[in-house]
């Protein structure tokens, strides 16, 4: 995350302070540098990416460098600064952490160098201690603008038995030019800037609760004359934040954390590129989503009532299981749970029309793109699953409605994917019917039925694919031309499996605009049907096929989409644009 994260101090002498300050630098240490040695090098570094744009240059002061390091730095001078104002002596030089896989440093030291971020963070650190307080003056709080950034601040106090009030005020700030990133990231800093304000509280706790039972301040101060608060601060009234947590290792421990944080918080949020509105499929995923999670609201508090076992699991678009008789004593029940079944019998739709053949294939290719019912029987449950695992990327997510396995016939109103047992009785006027296709897994009479095309895939030997339908698809019949086209792919050996699921993507989003513009020409506008003959003729799809495949898509629009249409047809708006 391009910010810097600084920790201010409201100094009772000299006012509002910096004391600490960690910063992001992209740019990679010189050949031969060291985390620990960055002494007399000067390093430029170019910040961008929505955060503080800027060019530093870091100088490390050492003691032989005397007054020409301090007048070269944009910091407050020697004579303006006190025990309360300092955190790092003259000649430190500073804290350095790598992030190898990024190439990024964490720089810490008690004032940016360059002159801009100095001023930047000058004027944060006074606004967070003066005006810009929440009620209580300890919590977070939020402000800036364009020119001098935004800014997440924090204040808190810290216990000091010599201060004004038993009480020093500190603040840790967070700096970015990014508003919406650092609103977003709120609830996160929010919580590890607690975390951090939480242990040097505590630490300093400590040594207050030891030096008030040592000698109590209280009472010694009851008991001295009145005086001016100024003329009597002695010595040591300034102390610093190690003298006030007795830790010796603070500002280390406070870089680390600060170096953390910037690097968590940069990597929990991305941003991903939306390229247009969301596809239906999306859409019926993220409705289906929040259907399941309010029926598991739903469910908190009642009882789950049994489900008869003749009524198996319907999925849309998704599978869920479902076990038969025999395999109830198997030790794991869910065999469709992808880690603990085997690996997939069928990879692709290449690899499915080259085990059923090319014929068989486009029969069956055919009835799933129709809406007809496909019913696979099989002993191998993973083998049925990984079928329609692959059939299902030809249909829409809204039109893939699955009964993974059953012991009895289902209607095709309730899946148009079904998976049987092989002894599950399939009725004549379904077997006879044009409405549906029946996949036969049977045992091999030979060893071999089809050349081996992988080392692993000898589970297919030993069967063999008997693919009927009352309603056999002719060889010269046209078909929809999505499934020609598909056939075209599949058969293109010069495209990879990966490059075929992206024509498929592509083609699928291709028809599903032709749905959405046929129902809203037939469904939403009422149109003709004569008008609308002339636009199944402009889409391209006016064979009965292609027909018979809109209509059936069209069942699978979203929910969303429906009713945006339906709210648009009804304003007054349009239905005046309409006249």
């Amino acid at each position: 995350m391009n910010a810097i994260v600084a920790l201010c101090h409201f100094c009772e002498l000299h006012g509002p302070r910096t004391l600490f300050c960690t910063e992001v630098l992209h740019s990679p240490l010189p050949q031969g540098a060291s985390s620990g040695d960055i002494s007399g090098q000067n390093e430029q570094a170019e910040e961008e990416e929505g955060g503080i744009q800027m060019s530093s240059r870091i100088r490390s002061h050492s003691p032989a460098e005397g007054a020409s390091a301090d007048s070269s730095s944009p910091g407050p001078k020697k004579s303006d600064m006190c025990e309360g104002c300092r955190s790092l002596a003259g000649g430190h030089p500073g804290y350095v952490s790598h992030d190898k896989e990024t190439s990024i440093k964490y720089v810490s030291h008690q004032h940016p160098n360059h002159p801009q971020l100095f001023s930047i963070v000058r004027q944060a650190c006074v606004r967070s201690l003066s005006c810009e307080v929440c009620p209580g003056r300890e919590g977070p709080i939020f402000f800036g603008d364009e020119q001098h950034g935004f800014v997440f601040s924090h204040t808190f106090f810290i216990k000091d038995s010599l201060a004004r009030g038993f009480q020093r005020w500190y603040s840790i700030i967070t700096i970015m030019m990014d508003r919406i990133y650092l609103i977003n990231s709120w609830p996160f800093l929010l919580g590890k800037i607690r975390g951090i304000i939480d242990e040097l509280q505590g630490k300093a706790l400590k040594v207050f609760e030891a030096e008030q039972y040592g000698c109590p301040q209280r009472a010694q101060r009851m008991n001295t004359a009145f005086t001016p608060f100024l003329h009597q601060r002695n010595g040591n009234a300034a102390r610093s934040l190690t003298s006030l947590t007795n830790d010796e290792n603070l500002w280390a421990c406070l870089h680390t954390s600060f170096a953390w944080l910037l690097k968590a918080c940069g990597s929990r949020l991305t941003e991903k590129l939306l390229e247009g509105a969301p596809t239906e499929d999306t859409l019926v995923q993220m409705e289906k989503l929040a259907d399941l999670k309010e029926e598991s609201e739903g469910w908190d508090g009642s009882e789950e009532e049994e489900k008869p076992s003749s009524q198996p699991d319907v999925v849309e678009g998704q599978e869920l299981s479902k076990c038969s008789p025999e395999t109830s004593l198997m030790p794991d029940c869910n065999s469709w749970n992808v880690a603990h079944r085997r690996l997939s019998v069928f990879r692709s739709l290449r690899h499915m029309r080259q085990v059923l053949g090319a014929s068989a294939f486009r029969m069956l290719a055919w009835h799933v793109l129709m809406g007809n019912q496909v019913i696979w029987k099989a002993r191998d449950m993973d083998l049925v699953q990984s079928a329609f695992d692959v059939l299902r990327t030809m249909l829409p997510v809204g039109c893939v409605r699955i009964i993974p396995y059953s012991d009895q016939y289902e209607e095709a109103y309730r899946c148009n994917f079904l998976g049987l047992s092989p002894h599950v009785q399939i009725p004549s006027h379904i077997l006879s019917s044009e409405f549906a296709v029946l996949v036969e897994v049977r045992a091999a009479t030979r060893s071999s039925l089809y050349p081996t095309l992988f080392e692993d895939e000898q589970s297919l030997n030993k069967y063999e694919f008997v693919v009927t339908s009352g309603s056999p698809v002719a060889a010269d019949r046209v078909g929809p031309t999505i499934l020609n086209k598909i056939e075209a792919a599949l058969t293109n050996q010069n495209l990879s499996v990966d490059v075929v699921d992206q024509c498929l993507v592509c083609l699928k989003e291709e028809w599903m605009n032709k749905v959405k513009v046929l129902f809203k020409f037939t469904k939403v506008d009422s149109r003709p049907k004569e008008d609308t003959q002339k636009l199944l003729s402009i889409l391209g799809a006016a064979e009965e096929d292609n027909v018979k495949l809109l209509k059936f898509w069209m069942t699978g629009l979203s929910k969303t989409y429906k009713s945006h249409l339906m709210s648009t047809v009804r304003s007054p708006t349009s239905s005046e644009s309409r006249n």
